[in-house]
């Protein structure tokens, strides 16, 4: 279980995140949901370790880790831009980070996941040979075989569109459910969040405005902020 407890961050004095405390359990996929500037990126930057708290604890299975380095955390993320090497071609950009560790996923796990994602076709293609939601199934198989302890996600159907990006939220799902994978998303969109996700936290001004189900947030909006942004 990831916990937050009263996550705080400021830049230049200004507060980006007011007390954010919320759980995710093991295997739950989780959006992060809300305008620009409401603190969406700061908090999954928090979360990874790429900026460091200015309040409060991250707990992962009881451990606090607030202090451990991004390195060390276990936890990976699939940047929007997919961010893939274009001199090398897909199977080598899936395996590139078992060079340094090579008994983190066998040969076999590779290729498991490998048909898991339907990539088994395009492993000898050039990185600019493929389709944006190709591309985006290579960056997922290249954090995925380095087994994560979470997954996070930066906004990663907003280069998608139709079928793909349909096909490629049901892969999300099938990832989470098969590996048993935390999963943390970060998106503009109230469609996105609302049909991918366990549980959806809606932030506003660095706070929290609702965290419950997609069922619960329809149904029951917390507030008319949070009515307003989903019906938007």
């Amino acid at each position: 279980m990831l916990q937050l407890k009263n996550i705080k961050k400021v830049y230049n004095g200004v507060p980006i995140l007011n007390g954010i405390s919320l759980d995710i359990g093991k295997g739950e996929i989780v959006s992060i949901l809300g305008p620009s500037g409401s603190g969406k990126t700061t908090l999954l930057n928090v979360i990874l370790g790429l900026a460091e708290l200015d309040g409060g604890q991250i707990l992962f299975d009881g451990e606090d880790v607030s202090g451990t380095p991004m390195q060390r955390r276990g936890f990976n993320i699939v940047f929007q831009d997919y961010a893939l090497f274009p001199n090398l071609n897909a199977y080598r950009n899936i395996t590139y980070g078992l060079k340094n560790k090579p008994g983190v996923s066998s040969p076999r796990e590779v290729r498991e996941l490998v048909e898991l994602l339907g990539l088994s076709e395009h492993l000898d293609k050039r990185i600019d040979q493929l389709s944006g939601g190709q591309k985006q199934r290579v960056a997922l198989a290249r954090t995925l075989v380095m087994k994560p302890r979470i997954l996070l996600l930066d906004e990663p159907l907003s280069a998608l569109d139709g079928v793909i990006k349909e096909s490629i939220k049901s892969r999300i799902k099938t990832i989470a459910r098969e590996y048993n994978l935390t999963t943390i998303i970060v998106t503009h969109d109230p469609e996105e969040a609302l049909t991918l996700s366990d549980r959806v936290l809606i932030l506003n001004e660095g706070g929290i405005s609702q965290y419950s189900t997609p069922r619960e947030i329809i149904s029951s909006p917390s507030n008319s902020f949070v009515k307003q942004f989903i019906l938007n």
